[in-house]
């Protein structure tokens, strides 16, 4: 059997541009070159070419993050292609990536997340609602990611300037209590059965009040802690909500769900469809505790796409 031709797509036009082409390259260096011919398309410019060789490239490897690519635009338009990718389809890509139709499903299956009130530019006497939830309060864009244009509001008087902020980034802002908390995530992998990994905590130093975009990509200012050193009973309890999560957004391959405990409660905040691609990200961190290395890890989601394109 020849080796598979896989397409590398890294990069794209999101504000996350920068993280992706890391990640890209991390992937790049990691992949089983014995099984793999391995060619990176940056879709912000080669979809074209993406095109042209479609016919000769048996699956993509997505390292995509935010706009055009976490969100089910280029799913799609591998799907139009007939090219197999690892993670989630279409549907499960654009509703996790929907902050507010995650929520409404979260709370459909019975998932507590943080109360929220959500807002688009045509909303009025918002700052009223906004205070029946008392603060600190976050204001977040609806799609996004990387905590790209969110805030922590401690105070009425920050509110507009933290809407206008998350306004630049979406056209749909949600605003929801913040949960002073311990921060924790979880990964799962598998098609029709998942398996969860390890509870990873994320510690972030004084200076910053939330996992921003700085802390997440910053050496040295957010400490994770794989496995978490939370009890057994909230850590079983936390892998089923990132399964009960995952299934109730139709996502499918694998998937990574944020959370926050405080009083032994869990609230689910966002699932990501891409998680993070670098050695150093939550997911590969949790795979790399359970057992499956870097490079293992890349093989597995290969293996789970071209699996779910035979079904």
């Amino acid at each position: 059997m020849g080796k598979i031709n896989i397409a590398l797509l890294s990069g794209g036009d999101s504000p996350e541009r920068g993280v992706s082409l890391d990640g890209g390259r991390q992937v790049y260096q990691a992949i089983d070159k014995n099984q793999y011919n391995v060619v990176i398309y940056d879709p912000k410019k080669d979809l074209k070419l993406l095109v042209d060789n479609a016919k000769s490239i048996d699956f993509a490897f997505l390292v995509l993050h935010g706009s055009n690519g976490e969100d089910g635009r280029i799913q799609g338009f591998l799907d139009l292609l007939g090219i197999p990718y690892q993670g989630s389809d279409v549907t499960g890509s654009a509703i996790a990536m929907n902050k507010l139709i995650s929520k409404k499903l979260y709370q459909q299956n019975s998932i507590c997340v943080p109360p929220y009130v959500f807002i688009n530019k045509n909303s009025n006497e918002f700052i009223k609602q906004c205070a029946l939830l008392g603060f600190p309060l976050v204001v977040k864009p609806v799609a996004g990611g990387s905590s790209i244009g969110m805030s922590v509001v401690h105070q009425k008087s920050e509110l507009e300037e933290a809407v206008h902020k998350a306004f630049d980034i979406d056209s749909e802002v949600l605003i929801e209590s913040f949960i002073d908390g311990r921060e924790i995530t979880v990964g799962v992998i598998g098609n029709l059965q998942v398996t969860p990994l390890p509870v990873v905590e994320i510690i972030c130093n004084k200076e910053h009040a939330f996992f921003d975009y700085k802390a997440k990509y910053t050496k040295g200012v957010t400490k994770e802690i794989c496995p978490a050193k939370i009890d057994e009973k909230l850590t079983k309890k936390a892998q089923k909500l990132a399964i009960s999560a995952h299934f109730a957004l139709s996502c499918s391959g694998y998937s990574r769900t944020d959370m926050i405990i405080k009083n032994d409660i869990i609230y689910v905040l966002e699932t990501n469809t891409i998680p993070g691609m670098t050695q150093t990200s939550l997911l590969p961190v949790a795979a790399k505790a359970f057992g499956i290395s870097f490079d293992k890890l890349i093989d597995k989601l290969i293996k789970l796409g071209l699996e779910k394109a035979k079904q």
